[in-house]
């Protein structure tokens, strides 16, 4: 029986989801990977999970995979990006606020993309036209929205100013927004269902495991993402902006742009 790519996006993301409940409390093994950053077995059980499905469904593709890297097929043009358990430092102390990514991009576009809330039951995706929520077997549209005024900030990526904590600082945002750390990918999804009004980091995210997914989900979903300046996003000075509706992303690029003369 033939599959869609984002029913088989999906489907992964649901029974690694299955993996990481299974694991969640449990004790856990500490694989260091680079200086303090680590994995554990439920990283590894997850991404060989989704592995398994994808490769299966897809076996002419190509992978990219967080924990085990690339695989598959060096000629596709057709490429998964695989981010088992986002949020691996939250759920090593048992915090339930993680995420299953998984995407793919095909001839340059990102034709299918879900991720996963394990413990919340649920699964935002998009096939490249509209974004959904699914829950219990059951799809409805997302609709970004900003009147929260919260801003999920990412910590861990670099930016191109001193420090995170002088956007936080900056009256153009502290006037107008609430800034939050949740420490996954999870967040930027959240834009897309309007339960965050935007979401900010730094870095290079082009052919990120991490961001691929809940990026396509937000354009989809109709929000506005771009680069920190608000030029293309992927572009100089790297970074994102991913904002509910046009007005709040212009104001999170004018309280950015206040802090421009530290920008490399």
């Amino acid at each position: 029986m033939h599959h869609s790519d984002s029913e088989i996006a999906i489907h992964a993301t649901e029974l690694a989801s299955q993996a990481i409940r299974s694991a969640f409390g449990a004790p856990l093994t500490h694989y260091i990977k680079q200086g303090d950053d680590f994995a554990t077995q439920a990283d590894i059980a997850a991404e060989k999970v989704i592995l398994d499905v994808l490769a299966a469904a897809c076996p002419g593709d190509r992978f990219v995979a967080e924990e085990s890297g690339i695989t598959g097929s060096a000629r596709s043009e057709r490429t998964w990006f695989i981010d088992p358990l986002c949020g691996t430092r939250n759920f090593a102390v048992e915090t339930p606020l993680v995420a299953v990514n998984v995407a793919l991009r095909a001839g340059g576009t990102v034709k299918a993309a879900a991720t996963a809330d394990p413990f919340a039951d649920e699964v935002f995706w998009t096939a490249g036209h509209g974004a959904f929520r699914r829950t219990h077997g059951h799809d409805e549209p997302l609709r970004p929205q900003a009147s929260s005024h919260l801003v999920d900030v990412d910590l861990d990526n670099p930016f191109p100013w001193s420090t995170p904590a002088r956007l936080l600082d900056a009256e153009a945002f502290a006037a107008e927004f609430h800034p939050r750390v949740l420490s996954t990918s999870l967040a930027l999804a959240w834009v897309a269902a309007g339960r965050r009004a935007a979401y900010i980091t730094g870095g290079d995210l082009r052919d990120s495991v991490h961001f691929t997914s809940a990026i396509a989900i937000c354009q989809a979903a109709g929000c506005v993402v771009t680069g920190l300046a608000g030029q293309p996003l992927h572009t100089a000075p790297h970074g994102l902006i991913a904002a509910a509706d046009a007005h709040t992303h212009a104001r999170l690029v004018d309280a950015i742009a206040g802090l421009r003369s530290d920008v490399a």
